[in-house]
């Protein structure tokens, strides 16, 4: 039977997300959620977890396989491939006398590698003796300097086979001025190599100026594609097997989602999966509450990110680095692989309810960035861990109910957290084991909020007017605390916020993204040759989603890269409408003016040039709603239970009633301190905090003193 890739309001979709520790499952229907799971990952094999929790979401909410009409996923698959060096063996091919460019690589000394003098660089994305090299030259205007020779060609392609490489990456010089010789390349190497080799071009990958990104951002491509497809055409089977005949979708970094072929072949699109659906998950959360500037805050079990959204959109950059070192979220240039494709702008720390704490020599206590991931996981988990986490601390503290995560299928060890911690912790610090474990969990929300203040406070954005979006495993028991750093008097805590980034998957379209760089004065600017130009990326856009650009649910977003004339670097304005008119061009000059001085506090006007011209085709589809349906109005009593909490206000443990947030209704509110839990999370309500149920079955936690004024 064939896949079938529909997407109709009467069906169910379902949302898989797969994380460090956990595995999220959202199953939504006609009328909302019906059902949630959350499981352990199972790394060895991801669709193991996936299964498992798609099965248990089917039978709680009794639907049938068939019924699922839509199914988008989140993966970290090609960001582990990447940095656990477990992609397929891959070669290179560059220009002649370009050899050793990928092997040399670039690589800055920051952090504490600035003080190492045993100091050893990082091993280069590709061997030297993977790398090769053909005569051919082209300049930046595309002309050919010296003609292709295919015999060289042919020999390289012998050489690369008898290396055995499962794939080859194409990375010519200027080849995004004229992609002739690299294409060329690439056809005589699929001829001459086995024909199960990957051959990828930079000029199908990321048609874009700057040689080494170009250059790693194809490598990396070729690196993880074929294990992303086969990781897809798995899942696939498996979930035909299951009786799912939608065909599976993919999350991609810069917000939409693309089809698994597509995701197969630019898997690098996939890098920022996860965190990406966390962000649109945010971002409507923030629209429905009328609040269109939040700052994204997800906490799980292995990282947590901040991502600023500002009217409605998040930031998105055109490049960032996997891997690397860098302060509180940021990463440096010049450490990591730099990869050139859209992502939302995410600054992402190693805190999540699984790092580990530690005391070093020194008798200096630290939180991460090591996790205990989801095997062994923390030492309260009771599978073999034995070390410290923030969720072991955070058990010790209170906050969390052992009998209350992942839907009541994992239930949490206090006696092995708190000998964890005695051990590890108090003891070496000669200190009592309520404090230990609340310093480690100050130290989470210091780390936590040195992400909140790369994406805000370090780029000239002041965070008081924002409010925070609270998701994930972990994060709404940390987010008022994170927020009181920052003077912020706002959190939201939606429904279902344990499993956000899944919920976030299921309010995606379908989306890809073309570039291609064309250098060309403002002054000089030929008007039919940039319309040409933004009219063939389009259609390419457009064949890749398999639609049509005159279709009603088709929608065409257009910018360019501009920059000062003699500057190396650009600002991406938008170029809105169909058509490119001088008064267009004139428009986006003036846009690139008052986003240089948005960026950098400068107000300069002069010639200016445009540089790469980008598309963005995106196929709106239908949904299913994602709200949660509320019990019915005789629940019972919200408040279930009272248990000792530790706080810092009462420098040690006091009686806090415990919610039960699925009997919370409309226009509930109380004062902190309190705790409010699902199956999915545990929200953190701190004294000096009021807590509401607003219309849309948020829990918004809002500053006492910031209430009283809004009252007067």
């Amino acid at each position: 039977m064939p896949l079938v890739d529909r997407d109709i309001t009467d069906g169910y979709a379902l949302g898989i997300d797969v994380g460090g520790t956990f595995t999220d499952i959202v199953l939504a229907g006609p009328h909302g959620q019906v059902a949630v799971t959350k499981c352990l990952s199972t790394h060895h094999d991801p669709t193991e977890g996936i299964l498992r929790g798609v099965q248990s979401a089917l039978s709680d909410a009794r639907v049938a396989p068939a019924a699922v009409t839509r199914v988008v996923h989140a993966t970290t698959l090609a960001t582990n491939a990447i940095l656990e060096r477990k992609g397929v063996r891959v070669a290179y091919v560059t220009t002649q006398g370009f050899r050793s460019m990928l092997p040399l690589g670039r690589y800055a000394r920051v952090e504490e590698d600035r003080y190492d003098i045993h100091f050893d660089p990082p091993a280069p994305p590709v061997e030297p003796a993977r790398c090769f090299e053909v005569p051919e030259r082209v300049d930046h205007r595309g002309s050919v300097l010296v003609p292709l020779d295919e015999s060289a060609v042919r020999q390289v392609a012998e050489q690369i086979g008898a290396t055995g490489a499962d794939a080859v990456a194409v990375c010519l010089l200027h080849s995004y001025a004229n992609p002739e010789h690299e294409r060329r390349v690439t056809e005589i190497l699929q001829d001459s190599l086995p024909p199960d080799t990957t051959v990828v071009a930079s000029c199908d990958i990321w048609p874009e100026l700057r040689e080494y990104e170009r250059a790693t951002t194809t490598l990396m491509s070729a690196y993880v594609g074929p294990v992303m497809a086969r990781y897809l055409r798995r899942l696939q089977s498996r979930l035909s097997e299951l009786g799912i005949q939608a065909g599976v979708q993919v999350m991609e970094s810069g917000g939409g989602v693309m089809s698994a072929d597509l995701a197969g072949r630019r898997a690098v699109a996939t890098i920022e999966s996860g965190p990406a659906a966390g962000v649109i998950s945010a971002r409507t959360t923030g629209l429905a509450a009328n609040r269109p500037d939040v700052i994204s805050f997800d906490m799980g079990g292995t990282t947590a990110k901040a991502c600023v959204i500002r009217d409605g959109r998040p930031d998105v950059t055109r490049e960032f680095h996997v891997g690397g070192k860098g302060s509180f979220g940021g990463r440096r240039a010049g450490t990591g692989v730099p990869i050139k494709t859209p992502a939302i702008d995410l600054a992402e720390v190693g805190a999540g309810g699984g790092s580990i704490a530690w005391v070093d020599e020194s008798g200096t206590l630290h939180v991460g960035p090591r996790s205990a991931g989801s095997q062994p996981g923390p030492a309260c988990y009771g599978l073999g861990g034995n070390e410290p986490t923030v969720t072991d601390c955070n058990l010790v503290l209170g906050y969390l109910d052992p009998d209350a995560i992942a839907g009541g299928t994992l239930a949490l060890r206090r006696d092995l957290a708190e000998q964890a911690v005695d051990e590890a912790l108090a003891g070496p610090l000669g200190t009592d084991r309520a404090v230990a474990a609340h310093a480690v969990h100050e130290i989470a929300n210091a780390t936590m909020g040195g992400a909140v203040h790369v994406v805000t406070v370090q780029r000239g954005i002041d965070p008081r007017g924002f409010a925070v979006v609270a998701f994930g495993g972990a994060g709404p028991m940390h987010a008022a605390r994170v927020a009181e750093r920052f003077d912020i008097d706002t959190v939201i805590v939606p429904p279902s916020c344990g499993v956000g980034s899944a919920v976030g998957l299921l309010v995606t379209d379908l989306s890809t993204d073309r570039v291609l760089t064309r250098p060309i004065a403002h002054a000089d600017a030929d008007l039919d040759t940039m319309q040409r130009t933004f009219t063939d990326l389009a259609a390419s856009a457009a064949q890749d989603l398999g639609v049509r650009l005159d279709d009603p649910d088709v929608e065409v977003h257009r910018s360019a890269d501009v920059r000062f004339t003699g500057q190396a670097h650009e600002l991406t304005v938008q170029i809105p409408g169909t058509s490119m008119t001088k008064t267009d061009l004139d428009e986006a000059a003036d846009r690139f003016y008052e986003e240089y001085r948005r960026a950098y506090g400068i107000q300069l006007r002069g010639p200016v040039e445009f540089v790469s011209y980008r598309v963005r085709v995106t196929r709106v589809v239908p949904k299913v709603p994602v709200s949660r349906k509320p019990l019915a109005a005789d629940a019972g009593s919200a408040c279930i239970a009272e248990r000792a909490v530790w706080f810092r206000e009462h420098n040690g443990y006091v009686k806090t009633p415990v919610y039960d947030r699925a009997r919370l209704r409309l226009g509930d509110d109380f004062a902190g301190a309190a705790i409010v839990q699902d199956a999915e999370s545990t929200i953190v309500v701190p004294p000096g905090w009021y807590a509401h149920i607003d219309a849309e079955a948020n829990v918004v936690l809002t500053k006492t003193a910031s209430r009283a004024e809004g009252t007067r």
